[in-house]
């Protein structure tokens, strides 16, 4: 006889609330004429604040369910959060773009909160099970998000090369998992970690573990874009619906990583002396390669992609920590990412108003005069992504250099200080071409309130952290 565990549904609420409500959006939907594809939206943003309510009452309460398989906890609360941010805001920005490029279609809408759900399987994921699961529906609705722009070469371009490259990233994952799970007998992280605590592994079986390990870890750096597993970052990045772009290149990424700091800090935690290194390593490359590969793009939304990648770098500096402090640095260090991102990318969007891409640097030339606010934002967000204070991203460098330090990796932390200085060219690059450049072309600005909105939301968000931080890294 089958005996189904008891499940405590307060563990899943908010995931219930967000797979609930993206299937019936999604069958609702069909009765929603196209003239009114912002209702679909609007009921999509509603589904993300049930579920961002729906995780306050259990907030510092730490639970499990599924036989272990789910759990909850304030660093899977603060990660769902941050994914439900990226959305709602992703999807403000969306509002004036789909119907500009013609792909105003209510689909949209529930492949973000079916992300989502991914994002929250991968923060909440105590089994390696899951988290496969986690970044299979990620990926799945990703991708189709990438090609969305559809009959627009580009975007199928886009989706093709994300899926190729996320098709292999997922036979590293799936194989890792099979030896981790041939070498320890489980795939529970906990049960895995404390089967190494107690030493029972040596021989081929420690063989096969740390093959596993990296194989795992490979998988998830590639949804990380960690050189050098990056290359497809740009080439995507660049092709895909600028929102799409915005959404991955913040919420995905902090997805990976939750994944990553659950394997590391969980199942490893005793084989520090052996990861650590090697992820070290791969932080100081992806933080070199990554900025310097920005340094020479005219093309804005590629050298945002190429600033991702860097900023992975500085973002893996807190699991590599291996520690409370290193871990709460690096979830302020994604929320103020995703907030400043998606300011950046949200200007983007605006001044695709003809549906044409703006995203040459030219592009923004005169931008001070023909609209102060776009200009403020963007140079806001490109101060933050530099490091510059008071901004977020200062506050967010400082806590994962200090995290890092503690750590005893003193030289990763002067690589990361030493980039970070060459890397604000590129960013005050773009902000001496808004201010003191002429426009090169005409190029027409989006006058919808909504995306205003949602660029203006981000931007306050973003000095606001910066000059109060206490209070979050205290409630984080």
């Amino acid at each position: 006889m089958i005996e189904i565990p008891p499940i405590d549904w307060s563990v899943v609420l908010q995931l219930c609330i967000i797979f609930g409500g993206a299937t019936a959006l999604l069958m609702a939907d069909l009765f929603i004429p196209e003239v009114r594809r912002r209702v679909t939206g609007y009921l999509a943003l509603a589904v993300l604040a049930a579920a961002a309510i729906a995780g306050v009452a259990p907030w510092g309460c730490r639970g499990h369910t599924f036989s272990g398989t789910i759990q909850i906890d304030s660093f899977s609360l603060v990660l769902n959060w941050i994914f439900m941010l990226g959305a709602a805001i992703t999807i403000v920005l969306s509002f004036d773009y789909l119907p500009r490029h013609g792909i105003n279609r209510g689909e949209y809408y529930v492949m973000i909160l079916f992300a989502v759900g991914g994002m929250m399987l991968l923060a909440q994921g105590a089994d390696l099970v899951v988290l496969f699961l986690g970044l299979e529906l990620l990926s799945i609705t990703l991708y189709a998000l990438a090609g969305f722009a559809y009959p627009r070469t580009t975007s199928e371009e886009a989706a093709m090369k994300y899926l190729l490259i996320g098709a292999f990233a997922t036979g590293f994952l799936v194989f890792g998992i099979a030896l981790v799970y041939g070498a320890t007998g489980a795939t529970n992280l906990a049960q895995i970690g404390a089967v190494l605590a107690e030493g029972r592994i040596d021989g081929e079986n420690r063989i096969y573990l740390m093959a596993g390990a990296a194989m795992t870890v490979i998988g998830l750096g590639y949804k990380i874009s960690l050189v050098p597993f990056h290359m497809w970052t740009p080439d995507v990045y660049e092709g895909s619906p600028t929102p799409i772009t915005a959404f991955m290149s913040v919420a995905g990424k902090a997805a990976a990583f939750a994944g990553m700091t659950r394997f590391l800090l969980t199942a490893l935690e005793t084989q520090r002396e052996i990861w650590v290194p090697i992820l070290a390593a791969l932080a100081a490359i992806t933080i070199v390669v990554g900025n310097l590969g920005a340094l020479t793009q005219q093309n804005v939304k590629r050298m945002l992609a190429y600033s991702s990648i860097g900023q992975a770098g500085y973002i893996l500096l807190g699991p590599l920590a291996a520690s409370e402090r290193g871990t709460e640095a690096m979830l302020y260090y994604l929320l103020a990412y995703t907030l400043t991102n998606l300011a950046a990318f949200g200007v983007l969007i605006a001044l695709e108003a003809r549906g044409e891409a703006a995203w040459n640097l030219s592009d923004l030339g005169g931008l001070w005069q023909r609209s102060p606010g776009l200009a403020i934002a963007m140079a806001i967000a490109m101060l933050s992504l530099a490091g510059v204070p008071p901004t977020a991203g200062f506050v967010a460098k400082f806590a994962v250099f200090t995290a890092a330090w503690q750590a005893g990796q003193a030289v990763l932390v002067f690589i990361g200080v030493i980039v970070s200085a060459i890397a604000a060219f590129y960013y005050l690059r773009v902000v001496a071409q808004i201010f003191m450049s002429e426009p090169t072309r005409e190029v027409e600005i989006s006058s919808d309130r909504v995306l205003a909105f949602g660029i203006g939301l981000s931007v306050i968000a973003i000095v606001l952290i910066g000059v109060l931080p206490a209070r979050l890294l205290n409630l984080i």
